[in-house]
């Protein structure tokens, strides 16, 4: 199975959730009036889209009804998915992994405990090694013995060296050996884990500053991305999170993980609208090929289908 396969079968449970419960509100109205609006307005909340992004969509739905651009609630269906693709592929330039020039690409890795973001690391040092690339890992989550574990684990699987110090080092220290060591064996990809407490935001901002000295001063312009990951399943939390830790560092995308299991995946318009932050991969998947980069038209076509070459809900 493909990954655009791979991502269609992840998503049925959002789509059962959002475009299939729109389908059935269409062909339950005949004519538009407020009781069809309010509940489509329902049916977009529950699907995690969000209330922000809701409202907006729902704004345009009452301007096209102006415009006669939707004259029943049949045409409602192409409308939306018109205005819903447009959210996903806006900026679609910024969705794309940034890779140095010259040198080590550095990603820094942050999200909070359980969202996956071990295991993401993992998952992007088997997909740049797949690429042939040769990666390396540092262990500046250095809070829990259990995250340096794992990550060790990861790079024994990935064939990526380890760079770690004692439980609870300087993260910092962490990351300034591993760019040292990535400049002098010439590595492609250097992957930053690091602690995510949102709890201790103050501590947790003045953690990533430093690390991002550190990484600056050696490599001019790193780190090349600040990813966040984030859970899919948590619905509207994530958007929250990365609200909080978007106050707390410099993010340049998001990770989202566990798609596959979820029915809110329309988390991933709410963070393309409310945040206009770029979502640059995705997990449909526990295997290690499960995790591949964002592409904002394959999500839209898997979402929200795809008839005689116009994109409908």
């Amino acid at each position: 199975m493909g990954f655009f396969d791979k991502l269609k079968k992840g998503l049925n449970k959002t789509r059962e959730n959002l475009t299939q419960k729109i389908e059935k509100l269409v062909i339950g109205y005949a004519d538009i009036d407020d009781d069809f609006l309010d509940e489509l307005e329902e049916t977009l909340i529950m699907a995690d889209v969000g209330v922000q992004t809701t409202e907006r969509l729902m704004e345009a739905v009452r301007k096209g009804i102006k415009k006669k651009e939707i004259n029943s609630p049949q045409d409602l269906r192409p409308f939306l998915a018109k205005e819903i693709t447009a959210i996903l592929t806006a900026g679609e330039e910024n969705d794309r992994t940034r890779v140095a020039a010259d040198g080590p690409t550095v990603l820094l890795v942050i999200g909070v405990n359980g969202a996956g973001k071990t295991t993401t690391i993992g998952k992007l040092s088997a997909y740049y090694k797949e690429q042939g690339k040769s990666v390396m890992l540092a262990a500046a989550d250095t809070f829990r013995a259990a995250a340096i574990d794992q990550l060790e684990v990861w790079g024994q699987r990935t064939g990526a060296r380890v760079i770690k110090h004692e439980e609870g080092s300087d993260p910092a220290a962490v990351a300034f050996d591993a760019v040292k060591a990535a400049k002098a064996r010439g590595v492609d990809i250097l992957i930053v884990d690091t602690a995510g407490r949102l709890q201790t935001k103050s501590n947790l901002m003045q953690e990533l500053e430093k690390i991002n000295r550190v990484i600056g001063r050696e490599i001019p312009g790193a780190p090349h991305e600040t990813l966040l990951v984030l859970d899919a399943t948590t619905g509207q939390n994530a958007i929250s999170q990365a609200e909080l830790f978007t106050k707390a560092a410099p993010i340049t995308g998001v990770v989202l993980t566990k798609l596959d299991g979820t029915a809110k995946g329309g988390v991933v318009i709410g963070i393309k609208s409310q945040l206009a932050m770029p979502v640059k991969w995705i997990g449909v998947g526990e295997g290690v090929e499960d995790l591949r980069p964002f592409v904002a038209e394959d999500f839209a076509k898997a979402l929200l289908g795809e008839e005689n070459e116009a994109v409908r809900l």
